[in-house]
């Protein structure tokens, strides 16, 4: 737990100080899915709508998205959540994808990001790493 020391400063000087515990800290989940169907990684609003869902489920609060369409069928999707961010970054020349979740607290759940997303993609493989930052 770190110690913060909020400090209120106008024109006439310091108005207001206090020393606070906050849980500075965050979890990253990275995620590399192979073998996954050509399918669901050509489905760019199949992917949007699992992205949404999977960060929703999560428990993050989703509130804004942007997404871009390579030409040959590779997508990139990142999502902003009040948490943190997503992103999903497809490969379907090798049935592939990159999928990230960095959210901020203990309140998100990233095993239910990405039951979601294996549900969607069904990857054959998945390599999976969690980091906490604090």
């Amino acid at each position: 737990m770190r110690k913060l020391f909020f400090l209120i400063v106008c024109s006439f000087g310091i108005l207001f100080a206090e020393e606070c515990d906050y849980a500075f800290q965050g979890k990253y989940f990275i995620a590399s899915y192979y073998g996954c169907s050509q399918e669901p990684l050509l489905d760019k609003e199949g992917l949007q709508r699992a992205m949404l869902i999977a960060a929703e489920a999560s428990g993050a609060g989703v509130l804004k998205y942007v997404d871009y369409h390579f030409d040959g069928g590779g997508y990139t999707l990142t999502i902003l959540l009040s948490e943190s961010h997503a992103s999903i970054h497809t490969y379907p020349e090798h049935n592939a994808c990159f999928v990230d979740l960095f959210t901020c607290g203990e309140r998100c759940s990233h095993e239910d990001f990405n039951e979601v997303l294996t549900n969607f993609l069904k990857p054959a493989d998945a390599h999976i790493r969690s980091i906490e930052r604090n």
